[in-house]
């Protein structure tokens, strides 16, 4: 089959406020990005290890793939209000993320 292609993105949040940023997104974010980007392979927060944090990660076929995906999301009007909101609420602090394929014995 087609090798995927993993996004992994850790965003970390100013202490104590990973619940509040939790719920701006299921609010207002979830909708439009799983609208362009289907659901998420994972969606979780740190329980043990590095604190304040939350991670994601989305599936594509390919690079060309998520560029695609990812650009109708970024012209989606309701994604950008979903920005705007966690922007005013200031409790992101840093992100990363990374474009990971698949180990070839994972099937």
């Amino acid at each position: 089959g087609a090798t995927m292609i993993y996004d992994v993105r850790v965003y970390t949040c100013k202490p104590g406020t990973v619940p509040a940023q939790l719920k701006l997104y299921e609010e207002y974010g979830l909708a439009p990005q799983t609208k362009h980007l289907g659901q998420p392979v994972m969606y979780g927060f740190s329980e043990v290890g590095e604190l304040n944090t939350y991670t994601h990660v989305w599936a594509y076929e390919s690079q060309a793939d998520r560029e695609k995906k990812r650009a109708a999301m970024q012209a989606d009007p309701d994604w950008h209000a979903f920005l705007k909101k966690s922007r005013e609420a200031g409790n992101l602090v840093a992100q990363r993320n990374q474009v990971m394929v698949a180990a070839p014995f994972m099937k």
